[in-house]
């Protein structure tokens, strides 16, 4: 048996439902602004069902997505809420806060190649925001080598273990979504050493084939998968909103659970999930984790 880090659950979707507005494309954040009371509250009922990670509200924090509103000078002021909610929540709790790094530009588009250099400024900037505060660095959603290049640059020498996240396309779990294959990602993790590799953002059908790949990087490794049909066309244009995405009907907590013990069962030691997927989601991984005698850490 195992000691297995068991992640939280959809943050961002799990803030839109919950408030019951209408979906803009500041997605999360536009919630965090309007109902803050909204993200402690999610942090601490992943805390109930068992998870032991809070990951921040700070996926979509980025200037490059403030500026198209004109809030790009609340950057700090939106990077502190978003940390004080989860400081708020985990008191009390034996529990770690991951400081969550979303991709610069937008979810799924590789095609916009951020420039490395400009990419690894603006996650610096967001390090030094977060880094007294959390226990680690969550970079997320990385869909290409340049996405991961910038990410992995703007964290080196930060001071705080680094997991690496990324996205693999939903019919081919050997392939990031920008085409290229998952194991050319090898050269940029030897280089800058994070800590752990994940897969997040994936339909959970295409993980197994992404995690032989990690294992043969000698890292601790795992994944947390989404919930959608599928990525539309219409997410994929510029400033989309959710709406634009199908919550699967097939993926219940019993069936999303049977997926992530698979996982387990592969070598993953750290397991969650991502958009669409929630508390009764980790709820259900919880109890099989500790049915099968696993330590949740």
């Amino acid at each position: 048996m195992a000691d297995i880090t068991l992640l939280d659950g959809s943050i961002g979707q799990e803030l839109v439902k919950r408030s019951g507005d209408k979906p803009t494309p500041l997605w999360s954040t536009r919630v965090m602004m309007d109902h803050p009371e909204l993200v402690r509250e999610v942090h601490e009922e992943y805390f109930r069902r068992g998870a032991t990670i809070a990951t921040t509200n700070t996926y979509a924090v980025h200037r490059s997505r403030l500026e198209r509103v004109g809030l790009e000078d609340q950057l700090s002021a939106l990077v502190d809420a978003a940390l004080l909610q989860a400081e708020h929540a985990r008191k009390g709790a034996k529990a770690r806060i991951a400081g969550s790094l979303g991709p610069l530009l937008a979810t799924y588009r590789p095609d916009l190649k951020p420039d490395p250099d400009e990419a690894a400024d603006k996650f610096s900037e967001l390090v030094r925001l977060m880094v007294d505060r959390v226990d680690l660095f969550l970079i997320e959603t990385v869909s290409s080598l340049l996405e991961g290049e910038g990410t992995l640059r703007g964290t080196a020498r930060c001071g705080k273990p680094v997991w690496l996240a990324l996205s693999v396309m939903d019919d081919d779990g050997a392939l990031l979504r920008s085409g290229e294959p998952l194991a050319d990602i090898a050269p940029l993790v030897e280089q800058y050493a994070p800590q752990a590799l994940l897969i997040n953002c994936s339909r959970p059908e295409a993980i197994p084939t992404a995690l032989d790949i990690l294992a043969s990087m000698k890292l601790p490794y795992g994944a947390y998968a989404n919930g959608f049909t599928g990525i539309s066309q219409e997410f994929l244009q510029d400033a989309p909103t959710v709406d634009a995405l199908e919550r699967r009907v097939d993926l219940g907590p019993e069936t999303y659970a049977e997926h992530a013990m698979k996982w387990v069962d592969q070598g993953a030691t750290i397991v969650g999930g991502c958009c669409e997927v929630g508390p009764d989601h980790i709820e259900a991984i919880a109890k099989r984790l500790q049915e099968t005698g696993h330590r949740i850490v």
